[in-house]
This record gives C-alpha cells, structure tokens and sequence, in this order.
C-alpha cells in the first residue's frame, strides 16, 4: 500500500463497515507512516485497489516480535474470488518471517471469516463484550501460534 491507495481503503471500508466506524485516511496514513505491513490487491489490467490488508508489528528482534492483524477489505464486488484469502496469507508469511505469533479480532457474527481464520489455524481466544463502535457488536480474539522454520516452509 501507498499513500495513492488510500482513498480507494476508505470508500471500501465505508461499503464494509458502514455500522461499525469505519478507518478514515488518517487512520490508514498513521498505519502507513509507523512502519506496520500493509498491502492492497488489483485485479488484472487496473490500478484501482480491491482489497487491502494490514499487520502490525510490535517487538525487538526476531523471535521476539508479536503481530495483529489490524484490517482485510475487500470490495463487495470483488468478494469469493479468492482475494481475501490470498491477503491473509500474505500477512501471514510476514508474520512467519518474523517468528511471530498473530492476533485479530472478528465480529462473532462474521462467520465467513471464522471459518477463514479456523483453516489458517488461528483458534479463538477471547470474546471482547461491545468491542465494535457504534454498533456494539461482540468480537472474538483470535490467535495463531508461531510457525516453525519447517511449518512456515
């Protein structure tokens, strides 16, 4: 991702989480501008982002970092083509590279998601009571061990 990105997160977070107060520029600019791991996803023949996806990274040194997943959007337009998960996984093949462990919360009503999560081996956690604002809505914490070297291939 790249500050021309940003607005195109914006108008997909408002179609996501209309209910739910979704991240306005200065948030995606802030990820952006500590460091934290963020990309989008085209599709062929266009500049137009999609999806996008973001991790942070907390921690010193290798083997000592701890990652969150902090967003995956994708368009409505563009959602069972494949492009949320292949956000995830790349997100998760950083984390890998840092031999850390990964943490996210989830509406528990997003399904879909669960069962994303669940194949990567993430496991719930936690609930957090009236985590998402405004609506109120419960989240699950959810949490994937460190790969291993071999694991991680």
């Amino acid at each position: 991702m790249v500050r021309a990105d940003i607005a195109r997160c914006v108008e997909i977070e408002k179609m996501l989480f209309e209910g739910d107060d979704p991240w306005n520029e200065w948030a995606f600019r802030s990820e952006l501008e500590i460091g934290n791991f963020y990309l989008v996803a085209r599709v062929e023949d266009s500049e137009v982002p999609v999806g996008y996806a973001g991790l942070a990274i907390a921690g010193r040194r290798l083997g000592e970092y701890e990652t969150s997943v902090h967003t995956i959007g994708v368009d409505p337009d563009y959602q069972r083509l494949g492009i949320g998960t292949a956000l995830l996984t790349a997100l998760l093949a950083r984390a890998d590279d840092l031999q850390a462990p990964v943490f996210l919360e989830v509406r528990t009503d997003n399904n879909p998601a669960i069962a994303l999560y669940e194949r990567y081996g993430f496991t719930r956690i936690g609930l957090r009571k009236r985590y998402y604002h405004p609506s109120g809505a419960d989240a699950y914490t959810m949490m994937r061990p460190v790969k291993t070297q071999e694991e991680a291939g």
